[in-house]
Parts: C-alpha cells; structure tokens; sequence
C-alpha cells in the first residue's frame, strides 16, 4: 500500500478520499486554488500545496504544478477524483512518465472511452448494444441532418466529448435540427474544445441506469445498478441503487454487458457503464443500450457503497497498489435500498441558476450519509460546482430508505445562500417518485408542483417576526408606561411583503398581519432558525428564508422596467450577439454567460433597438451587472 497519496482535485470528493485514505493508514496531499486557501478538504489533509490562482485552469486543470507537487511532497501516487483532469489520458501519461502511479485507468482505457462515436462502435465490437444513430467523422450539416431523419424525430444531439449534459440538444422536427445543432456544437467547443457531435434515437419514455464496474486491467466485476432517472436538463438530482423494477434476468444482461465493456479495454479502476433504457413496458433483457462509460469513480457512487458495504475508494487504492480484486462476482450482494440527494447552492424559483454565498449555517441530522466539502463559514463560490453535499440514505427496502431520504431532507438545515433543499424534499415525496414510476422526464412533467413557494405558516411567520424584532431577554422588554408596547415589523417572504404587528406584553407576545393573529406563550414550540445579516431562516420542512428589507433602500432602477439585461449571478462574458443601434425582438439572443461550468443565454425582453452594450467577450461581471441596455420604449419613434 502507498505511504502518501495526492489529491488531484477539491471539495466533497477530496475530503472523500481523505477519509479513506486515512482508514488505510496513507499520508494525504491536497492542492489548493487561490478561491480555496481555507477549504474544507485543505484543513483535513496532511499537507497542502498551492497550485494557482482560482479558475480551473489556473489551478485544478494544470496538470503540470500537480504532478510538481506531487513529486516536490514525496506522493507515490495521484488520486483524480472526478471532473478536472479525471479523464485526461495525457494527465495519466504525465503522472506515469514522472514515476508516479496513476489511481485509476490506463491513458488507452480513458481514449478508448473519451469520444462517444468511438466507444459506440467499440461496444459494438464487444457485443454490447448501442441506441440506433450516427456516430461517424463526416460533420456537414446537412449529411447531420439527413442521417437525423434517418433514424428519425424525436432524436439527440450530443458531444461526442461531452458529459454532464453539456453540448446536449432534443429536437424535435427537422426545422429545428440547425438551430440545435449550433448551439450543441457551440456548447461543446466551450466545455471541451471539441464541437464534434453524434446523432441518437431519443427514447420516449427513457430510463438511465448505469452499472458500477471495477477492473484490475484483467479481469472485471460489477457492482450492480444505480438508477439515475430522477434528472433535470440531463443533470442528475436524486439517484437511487438497485434500479426500482428491475428483475433478475435484466440486471444479470447489463451486469454482464458492463463486464464484457470494461474487459474490452482492459479496465482499471472504478468506472460505470451507463445504458438509456425503454422504461415504456416494464425493464426487458432487449430493451437497454450503452449510452457511454465514465472511466472515474462517479459523484453517486455512495449509493452502491450502502447496498454492497464496499467501500470503492478503498478498492481503488489497493488495485492501483499492485492488489488484485478484492472481490469476486459471486461475493459480491445486495443488501437493501440506498439513495442520494444532490444538495446544490442554486435559486430554483429564478430558474435553478447557480448562487453563491457565505454558508451561516450548515448542519446534517443523524442517520443520514452526508458528503460534503463545506462547513459552516465557508464560502460557495462562483468558480466551482455549486453542490454543497450529498444526502446519502439506506434501508432495509426501498420505502424505508426513501422515507429517512424525506426526514433526512426535513430535518438538514442550511442558510447563508439560497439552495435546492425544498425540491429536493418535494422530490422524495412525489407520488409517483415513491411509487417507482420514475423516467428522465418526471420532473419536467411535475415541474410546477415541485417548485411551488407555499405561504408560511402562521406559527413560522410570528417566530421570524419575533426574531426580525430582536427583542433580547432584559426585564424591561415591552415594557411601556400605560399600554402593551406595539411596534411594526416589516419582512419580505417570497417576494412578497409581510407588514407585521408586534404586542408585547410580559411573557406573551401577539404578531398580526393582514387577517391572521398569532399568540405567542413562553411554551410555544418553537423551530430552529438562525439570523444572519438581513435574513432569518426558519428551519424545516420546508425550511423558510424571510428577508428583512432596509427602510432606506430604493426599489432599484424602477424606470428602466424592461430596458436593462443583467447578470443573474458572477460569471464570464462568452459571447456577445449584438451592437449599439441593432433592433432585436423578444426572446433573440444577446450574450452568452458562463458560470459554474454552465452557458446561460441572455435573450432580449421585449422588441427594441440596442442602446448600449456594456461588456464584451471575457468580460468577468457581477452579478446584477449591466449587460445590455435597450432604448426605452418611448424614445425615438
């Protein structure tokens, strides 16, 4: 076994492996950007080596200071983690030509996987099946677009590079191939210099299931299934393993299949086979197709842990140590149900965009699994993947481990950055999620019933009145000479504003607003919540985040209504569509932003003429930054 491993990458993965690490008894290095000087996975580490600035590829992606660090602290070998350099089989050729050892695939096995179209046809080779498509070199548009209807509308446009639903488009009908077909190239260039892309079958009624394998580059194992339907805009949310429905001559036909994949290119290492599936009719042996192989360890892969009490990093450490598999397939079990809830700093009434901010609070409650790279105090910034952590579960069956997912939800508070807590919570409640009626499409479906914002009830408005009042515990509290002392409180809820009225009068107090009255006793029950700044989070399920306004502050640029596109969140200015004097209409695009390796496109909000453009390509803006003014409506006609 290694003495002392580096970690090639940050956040909940690198204090993942950490832990591990430590179990075995192996010294642990972790990198650090300029953003993560005092991260969670620095503190935890035995040694810590600076490696750049805070962009990705001024630090995480430069394989170059990595492997110097490596070297420079005396590590025998380099944990990739997922994402940045885990797929780069020029980093693993790097790390084995400095001497080092490579804690995962050979740079041939990540190749052999890395391009779509090749995988396809490789996994062809190898007697796996692949969805109907076109996956060649030729990438005219039009020969694109003849082979689309080929196959036949609905179809899917991918990346033959791509991953995390990046460089991703649906179509629909032949008109509107072109469209989809630059902005998925466009996409794709940005994310991975490649704009090549693939054309698929889309499967109506799609399923995504996925089986964790593990090689030692002779022989290979799987580790049974994970499904990974529960999804929005192709990014996972909640996973879950086994696969609900799935049979015993199904899982036996795709664990055999993801074997026969990772034997084809002599696999090492953690990796998963992903397969779409027709969930149309029930799961059938002829009814899945390998969609692509990540050759890394996956960001769900606690859930297989929970059902098989192995631990895969541990694995990945004594493979990559010389040992061989720690386990054949016929020791290899079930043992009940697990899932895993993805915990994200986004504003999912604004659209699910990435937010950053300074986490007040950050608490997990027993019995749930809770990975995470944060801490209360620390940061969520606008350069990283904005997950906070991930909620793990496991029971006997799949409705116990569903139910402690929901009260394991219920009962997580955080505060400090808005977050994704209560879709997630409506998520595991949805009925047709608990029924086992999952596809890749329930939460588009479900969409508005699953972000819905309820009023507060009347008992949490009173406490977060009571908190925004800040009436301490003296003796002369609300005391006044001849009357109950009243005072108005003002607290915003959802965008909408709540005028209170607070009477206090010796150990009670009355909150009023609108038609509602609540009397407060010294033995009501009270929830947790916590004050911070202008805020007051109310703690539960749902969790309530009220806003105390300031009395001096204006309501913002009022007059310029619809004229201004601002910056939703910090990111970098990609592209800029328009210029001073250029008529758009509504919904025509004026820039593209990048933030938390997303693009967001910026469309005009209303017919008008261009009268400003304020940033330009590389531009790196705040958020609510003035991007695009338009001329205002009464000028100039």
């Amino acid at each position: 076994m290694f003495t002392r491993i580096l970690i090639a990458n940050r956040g909940e993965i690198a204090c993942r492996i950490i832990r591990t690490a430590r179990a075995l008894g192996v010294e642990s290095v972790a990198v650090y950007s300029d953003a993560d000087a005092g991260a969670l996975h620095v503190r935890m580490a035995d040694h810590a080596v600076h490696i750049g600035g805070a962009a990705p590829a001024d630090s995480y992606l430069r394989g170059d200071r990595i492997i110097k660090a490596a070297l420079e602290m005396g590590a025998e070998a380099i944990h990739p983690g997922y994402g940045f350099l885990s797929e780069n089989p020029d980093f693993v050729a790097a790390v084995e030509a400095a001497g080092l050892v490579f804690i995962g695939p050979s740079a041939e096995a990540i190749r052999a996987m890395g391009l779509k179209d090749a995988a396809k046809a490789l996994m062809e080779q190898a007697g796996v099946p692949v969805v109907p498509g076109y996956h060649g070199t030729d990438q005219g548009n039009a020969l694109l677009a003849g082979k689309a209807a080929e196959v036949g509308y609905p179809v899917m446009i991918k990346a033959v590079a791509g991953g995390g639903g990046k460089g991703m488009r649906l179509v629909d009908t032949a008109a509107d191939f072109q469209e989809a077909l630059a902005s998925a190239r466009a996409e794709a260039r940005t994310a991975f210099g490649n704009d090549a892309v693939l054309i698929e079958k889309y499967i109506q009624h799609p399923r995504h299931i996925e089986v964790q394998v593990f090689g030692d580059g002779a022989d290979a194992v799987h580790l049974f299934e994970r499904d990974c339907s529960l999804q929005r805009r192709h990014q996972k949310v909640i996973e879950e393993a086994p696969a609900p429905g799935m049979t015993d001559a199904v899982r036996a036909a795709m664990g055999a299949a993801a074997v026969r994949a990772a034997q084809a290119i002599g696999y090492k290492g953690a990796g998963t086979v992903e397969f779409i599936v027709d969930g149309s009719d029930g799961l059938r042996v002829d009814g899945f197709w390998f969609m692509e192989m990540n050759t890394r360890l996956q960001v769900e892969h606690p859930v297989t842990e929970a059902i098989t009490g192995v631990d895969l990093v541990d694995w990945q450490l004594r493979v990559a140590a010389g040992q061989g598999l720690p386990a054949t397939q016929n020791d290899l079990i079930i043992t009940g149900h697990a899932f895993e809830a993805r915990l994200y700093a986004e504003d999912v009434a604004g659209g699910f965009l990435p937010a950053t901010g300074t986490l007040a609070h950050l608490a997990f409650p027993d019995g749930v699994r809770a990975d995470s790279g944060v801490e209360t105090g620390d940061k969520i910034t606008p350069f990283y993947d904005p997950m906070i952590a991930k909620v793990i579960t496991h029971g006997p069956d799949r409705d116990a481990a569903l139910g402690a997912l929901s009260r394991g939800l219920g009962a997580t508070e955080v505060a400090g950055t808005v977050t994704n807590l209560a879709f997630l919570k409506a998520l595991a409640d949805h009925a047709g999620f608990r029924a086992g009626n999952v596809d890749t499409g329930l939460i588009a479906r479900d969409i508005d019933g699953l972000v819905a914002q309820n009023d507060a009830p009347p008992e949490v408005v009173a406490q977060a009145v009571l908190a925004a009042a800040d009436l301490g515990n003296g003796p002369l509290v609300g005391f006044t000479l001849w009357e109950p002392l009243t005072r108005a409180v003002d607290l915003r809820l959802n965008g909408e504003g709540i005028a209170a009225a607070l009477m206090v009068q010796a150990e009670t107090a009355t909150v009023a607003w609108g038609d509602q009255s609540v009397l407060v006793g010294p033995n009501a029950k009270m929830r947790a919540h916590l004050r911070h700044g202008d805020q007051i989070t109310v703690f539960g399920a749902p969790t309530y985040v009220f806003t105390i306004p300031d009395p001096l502050a204006r309501a913002g640029d009022a007059a310029a209504g619809g004229d201004r596109v601002i910056a939703p969140m910090p990111g970098l200015v990609q592209s800029v569509a328009v210029a001073a004097g250029d008529s758009v209409a509504a919904g025509d695009r004026l820039c593209v932003l990048e933030a938390m390796k997303m693009e967001y496109v910026l469309r005009a909000p209303r017919d008008g003429v261009v009268a400003e453009v304020a940033a330009k390509p590389g531009d790196q803006v705040a958020a609510g930054a003035t991007l695009v003014t338009l001329e205002g409506e009464s000028e100039g006609t």
